[in-house]
């Protein structure tokens, strides 16, 4: 994956920006509205709008890990910090609803985009959770991962609620699936190693 741009101009742009979204919306008229040198837009963002996209969804990733630093978390099992670390994500998110569905409107209409900045989301999770699989698993996590995640997005663009309760209660609901399927891809790995003929 081609390494994204950063630098704290751009995070600055973007974070004056992003008050403006919910009524102005995700668009090159409204990051010029919200600097302080209009001219500057397309300096920092040559991408364009989806450029500008790009780089609140991967903000968003990075202000995820650091939460997660703070967080007390490293006693938990890996699918429990998992489920942590994506209620830190919604936690950090919850002011800006309207801003992530806007987001998903134009990312739904740039394919790459959007797999890309998944992509990058569902790695910087498990990243966060502390997993350093470097083995087949690395892409098993992160696809079951990225179902998972997405789904539950959804669900929370739909929760009224302030706790993201009913959110997280969804997650778990999907979390305890990919349990399952880890214990039976375990047990049939034991199985596979003892039927084995041994050799000689």
């Amino acid at each position: 994956m081609q390494p994204i741009e950063r630098s704290p101009e751009r995070d600055a742009a973007i974070t004056a920006m992003l008050p403006l979204v919910p009524t102005q919306g995700w668009t090159l008229a409204t990051l010029r509205h919200a600097l302080t040198e209009p001219e500057d837009a397309s300096l920092l963002f040559p991408g364009g709008i989806v450029d500008v996209i790009e780089a609140w969804l991967d903000l968003t990733d990075r202000q995820m890990e650091q939460a997660a630093l703070g967080a007390e978390i490293s006693g938990l099992g890996l699918t429990k910090r998992v489920r942590a670390v994506v209620a830190l994500r919604f936690a950090l998110l919850r002011g800006h609803r309207e801003a992530v569905r806007r987001a998903l409107a134009v990312t739904v209409l740039h394919p790459s985009l959007a797999a890309r900045t998944a992509a990058r989301t569902v790695d910087s999770i498990w990243y966060a959770a502390g997993d350093r699989s470097a083995d087949f698993s690395w892409y098993t996590k992160r696809a079951l991962l990225a179902g998972i995640y997405s789904l539950t997005l959804l669900f929370w663009l739909r929760d009224s609620g302030d706790d993201d309760a009913k959110t997280l209660e969804f997650l778990d609901r999907r979390l305890a699936g990919i349990g399952r399927i880890g214990k039976a891809r375990a047990r049939l790995t034991a199985l596979f190693k003892r039927s084995r003929p041994a050799l000689t």
